[in-house]
């Protein structure tokens, strides 16, 4: 079978014990960079030297067939630097593929930093949507935040420190600068920081220079924000669909806060 396994993603102490017996016992390990799985087998004390084959961006295509054959006569671990692999992290074409190929796939839970920065944010965590790494280029960046400008989830992003105040600035900017929003960097490190404030403020801070591994979190739309002729655009669209009107009604009310009996009866008056 192919094993998932978590990693830490910065405090060693978060290895967990199952990760430390899998470590010790296995023989093949696809990781995203060898070097940094031979540190992580050096520092957990762990003498055990398995076949270790690179599984990241540049190569899965290509090894993934292989890889889920091996995994057909003995168990394959599969890590990334830190945290959980296939989450903005190598890893998903080797499990697509092994999941179409009848090959069992399991995983090691672990550490996240993902879930770590939306359990310290102070933000609503019981809806949420990972947007990955934010986009380089400007006019994808624009793009993508405009399509989320309305979500009324909690947004989590990944930046590089290098680019986070200009990041947060356009944040503002799509989303406006008073929407909440908090910026954890080097999670479970020495240097830990959670700084929390509006996307204006969060701004003004980074522009002094942010340093470490950032995630960004941002508080979803407020209802409110949303008028009442897009609400019911995606009713038209939800019933466009097949979607019986009364259930659109509901599904949409959840999301922008309109009740669901204006949304109904504005429809209704809308045919």
């Amino acid at each position: 079978m192919i094993i998932l396994a978590g990693t830490p993603i910065g405090n060693l102490g978060d290895a967990s014990r199952r990760l430390v017996e899998v470590l010790t016992e296995a023989t093949t390990i696809a990781a995203e960079d060898t070097r940094t799985t031979q540190r992580l087998l050096a520092a957990l004390g762990i003498d055990n030297r398995p076949r270790l084959i690179p599984l990241h961006d540049h190569n899965e295509k290509r090894v993934a067939a292989e890889l889920v054959e091996l995994a057909r006569d003995e168990d394959l671990l599969v890590l990334s630097d830190a945290g959980m692999p296939t989450v903005s992290d190598p890893g998903y074409g080797l499990v697509a593929a092994a999941a179409a190929a009848g090959v069992e796939v399991t995983a090691i839970p672990g550490p996240s930093a993902v879930l770590t920065a939306l359990a310290v944010s102070g933000l609503p965590t019981d809806r949420f949507s990972f947007e990955g790494f934010v986009a380089r280029k400007p006019g994808e960046r624009a793009r993508a935040f405009a399509a989320v400008a309305e979500d009324p989830r909690t947004l989590v992003f990944f930046e590089a420190p290098t680019r986070t105040a200009q990041t947060l600035a356009d944040m503002a900017t799509a989303f406006g600068g008073g929407r909440r929003a908090v910026v954890a960097r080097e999670l479970t490190k020495l240097h830990e920081q959670v700084v929390r404030g509006s996307l204006d403020e969060l701004a003004a801070w980074a522009a002094g220079g942010v340093r470490g591994e950032v995630v960004i979190v941002v508080a979803g739309a407020d209802p409110r924000e949303i008028p009442l002729e897009d609400a019911l655009a995606r009713v038209a669209a939800l019933v466009g669909q097949g979607t019986r009107l009364k259930d659109a009604t509901r599904e949409v009310a959840q999301s922008t806060g309109h009740p669901s009996r204006t949304l109904y009866d504005a429809a209704l008056a809308a045919r």
